[in-house]
């Protein structure tokens, strides 16, 4: 294997847009990670963990907030379009970089068929009359066209979508804390009786606690693209900062104070795995039409999470072919322009693949696509994992050689690493136990397995 790069070499100047503003990252930042998997999944781990899903919730979101952390250290340190996936070539070597960059690459495109296909079903539930694979055609276009364009338009996009899902959990909040004190109309106090009834505050004991984990892990996916993104503005090392500053704490409070409000409002047996635990709490105070305004904030979180990871996947093959790890074609860029910097055949290349799996998705959801979506269930830990052991070796060398680059710190280094590093072992080694999780495990486990095969072969090749 080829001995990873000095990470004093300079960072070669990206040839894309800075098209990205502060605000387009903070809110990014805010935004990314709140989504379906918490407005509907969260419903699923509330079955299996009771009002403790609040502890499951603060569990996985301390390892996604440390990790986000690492991630912010060696971003604001040295910014690259292509994120951890550099930071692991630097640290690691060159299998690491291109391993981890193909991998997330492959978790994004096909997650946007699930994605796609789940708006398409909410827009055909509105309009029958539109076929639902029309609808995902739209969607997909419509995206597509976007990232072609000024990176500016996915900032937009974005900061709006993010806006709007932001706007939504802030409100549930404020509602459900009224409830809970019974100021709305129509309502008591609730008191601790649903945090301690039913089976009291572990129904399901601790292992239930450590079930809600595993469900509510993957939520917090979506957080590296900040990172991806913060390459594209004018100041990288200060907006990443500010970003990761701003959005770590108020991350765990939305998913959190969210959840204890959920569980504090209603009696966790009333929630049902599938079905919106908000809408049941917003039914159950008399909010008016609240499943239908709660479609439509899932139908934003989707539209706006196929639209990053429309953008993340194209600049993490971009970058993998600036390192010479995928088709140098793809390095072509846009000229000059309000809509230059943009890596089109990049973007393009997404697409296209991403068309692939929203067209498996539609026509063997149940066969060829679930070995898909199986494939990369568990991928998200591993690139958590080789972020974490990037981090290790990337903050020693830069506290030796460029201590001035660490603008931004994790907390208690090393400790917090390997923390971090055992946190994310202990949760495969709960799915490896878990019947319904095993096959994402191992499935996963093959499709690395595959990468790092690949990775080998051309390390092997190079030396020749």
């Amino acid at each position: 294997m080829h001995d990873a790069p000095p990470t004093h070499s300079p960072v070669p100047s990206e040839p894309l847009a800075h098209g990205l503003k502060q605000r387009h990252l903070t809110m990014l930042g805010l935004g990314g990670v709140i989504g379906a998997g918490l407005f509907v999944g969260s419903g699923a781990g509330i079955a299996v963990a009771g009002p403790a899903v609040v502890v499951s919730y603060l569990i996985a979101g301390t390892l996604a907030m440390l990790v986000m952390r690492m991630l912010g250290e060696m971003s604001a340190a040295m910014p690259a379009s292509g994120s951890f996936s550099v930071h692991a070539e630097r640290a690691l070597g060159r299998w690491a970089g291109f391993s981890v960059g193909w991998l997330y690459w492959f978790l994004l495109v096909v997650v946007l068929a699930v994605e796609a296909t789940a708006a398409a079903q909410i827009a055909h539930g509105w309009v029958p009359a539109v076929d639902q694979w029309l609808w995902v055609l739209l969607f997909m276009v419509v995206f597509t066209v976007a990232n072609l364009t000024a990176v500016k338009n996915f900032g937009e996009f974005e900061f709006w979508f993010a806006a709007l899902k932001v706007v939504a959990i802030v409100a549930f909040l404020v509602l459900g804390l009224l409830a809970v004190l019974g100021v709305l109309p129509d309502t008591a106090p609730v008191g601790l009786t649903n945090l301690t009834g039913q089976g009291g505050f572990l129904p399901n004991g601790w292992d239930g606690v450590a079930s809600g984990v595993l469900t509510v892990v993957f939520a917090f996916g979506g957080l590296e693209v900040v990172t991806i993104a913060a390459a594209e503005t004018d100041d990288p090392a200060r907006a990443v900062g500010r970003a990761v500053r701003s959005a770590l704490v108020r991350i765990l409070f939305f998913y959190v104070g969210s959840m204890l409000v959920i569980v504090t409002v209603l009696p966790w047996t009333a929630q049902q795995a599938g079905l919106s635990p908000y809408v049941k709490v917003l039914d159950s105070i008399g909010v008016p039409s609240a499943g239908q305004i709660m479609n439509i904030v899932v139908f934003v979180a989707l539209l706006s999470a196929l639209n990053a990871n429309l953008y993340g996947s194209s600049r993490m093959v971009f970058s993998l072919a600036e390192r010479g790890e995928a088709p140098r074609g793809l390095l072509k860029v846009s000229g000059g322009g309000s809509g230059g910097g943009v890596p089109r055949r990049a973007v393009l290349a997404s697409v296209a693949f991403g068309f692939v799996s929203v067209l498996l998705n539609l026509k063997w959801p149940d066969t060829v696509f679930l070995y898909m979506l199986n494939s990369v269930g568990a991928v998200l830990l591993f690139v958590w994992g080789l972020i974490a052991a990037s981090q290790l070796r990337l903050r020693r060398r830069l506290e030796r050689e460029a201590p001035g680059a660490l603008t931004l710190r994790m907390w208690c280094f090393p400790y917090l690493t390997w923390v971090t590093l055992a946190g994310l072992l202990a949760v495969l080694l709960l799915m490896l136990t878990d019947d319904a999780a095993r096959g994402q495990v191992l499935w996963s486990a093959a499709a690395t397995g595959l990468v790092l095969l690949v990775a080998a072969v051309r390390e092997i090749r190079a030396k020749r």
